[in-house]
């Protein structure tokens, strides 16, 4: 069996979209289609039933990408312990990162990382939190950054930073100058808010429902800065967690702390307790450790060395 091509089919799948599969993989969609449909051939069966621009698994189509990763996972496990060998002097490393924190904290691990193992490959796989977190679950990523708490049966994990949520708000609002605001108080205000697969837009909508509100989505982005730009649009309100506040111009904006201690933006690097880790993800664990102090109050962090 074509390892590729099975690599191929599953990123299709799990993104639920040729394009998007292509776009992560960094080939043309072409490319992806010609794949698959050679993985079909070879399998003597359908996996797939295109509809138009959509598509859906046939029942040879979900043993393949159930088994596929699977195989995918042992094969990476493989090509990590042969790498090993060679002592870091080759090999790639992916590390799975929301969009909204690349900047903000990895910049100098990768810089780090780079000039300690120049040859090893860095690729940041950019998607939200809760799709990181699946990808390490399921074994297709060794490594990545999750919002805590995770399950501690399944994953080993250092927590890096623990942030209260912020009112982000145009300047002169209703809410200037105040201490602290809950949810109540903007529970009528249009919300700029994350993807609906980010693991932080669920704490938040979980947070509404808990209090008996209604959450009113006016926009969805999963880029601090575009957030922050709708709101001095005026199409809403944002809750960003504390640490992204501090990059934003406080004279545009009124920027008050939110009151609800069930609502932090705790964040840590996961990877599975039970497997084997490359040379180059524990290097990338130690470097990590390095640049970016743990969080003060993170009693939960945890790791199975």
């Amino acid at each position: 069996m074509d390892i590729r091509g099975l690599r191929y089919f599953t990123e299709v799948v799990r993104r639920q979209s040729f394009t998007r599969a292509a776009e992560a993989l960094y080939v043309t969609q072409p490319t992806i289609s010609k794949m698959v449909r050679q993985l079909e051939d070879e399998l003597g069966m359908p996996l797939l039933i295109r509809e138009g621009r959509s598509f859906r698994l046939t029942d040879a189509g979900r043993v393949a990408f159930e088994r596929g990763q699977d195989v995918l996972a042992a094969m990476q496990r493989l090509n990590n312990e042969l790498a090993d060998l060679t002592a870091l002097e080759r090999g790639e490393l992916v590390v799975g990162v929301p969009p909204m924190i690349g900047a903000i904290f990895f910049a100098p691990v990768v810089s780090a990382f780079h000039a300690r193992y120049p040859k090893v490959e860095l690729k940041l796989m950019e998607d939200g939190a809760t799709a990181v977190e699946n990808a390490v679950r399921s074994g297709q990523l060794e490594i990545g950054v999750a919002v805590l708490p995770v399950d501690e049966t399944v994953f080993d994990h250092f927590g890096f930073v623990s942030d209260r949520l912020c009112l982000v708000a145009p300047s002169g609002s209703r809410w200037k100058g105040l201490a602290s605001v809950a949810l109540t108080d903007i529970a009528d205000e249009p919300l700029i808010l994350y993807p609906e697969d980010f693991t932080l837009s669920h704490r938040v909508a979980d947070a509404y429902r808990r209090d008996g509100l209604t959450m009113k989505v006016a926009e969805r982005s999963g880029h601090w800065d575009f957030i922050v730009a709708l709101v001095a649009a005026r199409l809403g309100v944002a809750l960003l967690p504390e640490r992204i506040t501090r990059r934003i111009d406080r004279s545009l904006f009124d920027i008050v702390p939110l009151n609800d201690a069930e609502l932090v933006w705790h964040l840590g690097l996961i990877w599975r307790r039970d497997t084997y880790l490359s040379h180059a993800t524990r290097a990338w664990i130690d470097i990590t450790r390095e640049m970016l102090a743990p969080a003060e109050d993170d009693e939960h962090s945890h790791t199975g060395d």
